[in-house]
């Protein structure tokens, strides 16, 4: 049994003292359920003060970063490195989101890297694929996610495989209010498993968790994690208010 994994993706949002208020908010409402793994995601600034908070209070709460360098270090002006996330109590890494390759032009090629290195550093990789409308509307959702996919995953072992989770976030569904319908997002979750059968084998893709992500609401959520292959929510907008984001996570 797949446990699902719901994180919550701050973006660019919260100062450090905001971070900290909400991540204590959210653990009033959720503490004590263990049916769903939980993960905030604050921006990178946020997360010595948030990491502190969950040890201090001994939080059974995942604690995500946005991005990483898949370089332990160097040159990298700008870059954070997974040793440094991992140094600051970071469990989880969010890894190709759309936003990273389309405004700053990220690849298929930087996101198996990225992957690569996360798991050979202890980190959780959250990889994110989906289309663009355009995409969909012209019949390409398929080829889109299979060639994000199996570069993600190229060359990597079954064993890391099998702990991946994937976010499938159709583009034109992120911060629009326009979630894809039920029916589309197992539609292509499913699909997913089926080419991490195709690369692997059964039991590997079994194994791999699945999240849906594009305006997640505690309204639809209930609805998608009823879905065979949906094992969870990658949530943007929606996890910026305690309240909202821990009826996202306590959807059972």
């Amino acid at each position: 049994m797949r446990k699902p994994v719901i994180a919550g993706n701050w973006k660019m949002n919260k100062l450090v003292g905001e971070a900290s208020e909400l991540v204590a908010g959210l653990w009033e409402e959720i503490s004590g359920q263990d049916a769903v793994e939980a993960v905030v995601c604050p921006p990178f600034v946020d997360l010595p003060s948030v990491g502190r908070l969950i040890s201090e209070r001994g939080m059974t709460l995942g604690l995500g970063a946005q991005n990483m360098h898949w370089e332990e270090s160097g040159a990298f002006t700008g870059e954070v490195s997974p040793g440094m996330l991992t140094d600051l109590g970071v469990t989880h890494v969010i890894i190709g989101h759309s936003e990273r390759r389309q405004l700053f032009g990220e690849t298929d090629q930087g996101v198996n890297r990225k992957v690569t290195s996360a798991f050979e550093h202890g980190l959780q990789p959250i990889m994110c694929c989906g289309e663009t409308l355009k995409q969909r509307e012209s019949g390409q959702t398929e080829d889109v996610v299979s060639g994000q996919v199996k570069c993600g995953l190229f060359e990597l072992p079954a064993e890391w495989v099998s702990g991946l989770v994937i976010a499938y976030e159709p583009i034109w569904a992120i911060g629009t209010g326009v979630a894809a319908s039920t029916a589309d997002a197992q539609e292509v979750c499913g699909y997913i498993r089926g080419l991490v059968a195709a690369e692997y084998d059964t039991g590997v893709a079994e194994s791999v968790r699945i999240q849906y992500g594009g305006s997640v609401t505690p309204e639809n959520i209930s609805e998608l994690m009823a879905m065979d292959d949906i094992d969870g929510a990658l949530v943007g907008g929606a996890s910026l208010k305690a309240d909202v984001f821990s009826r996202i996570v306590m959807f059972s």
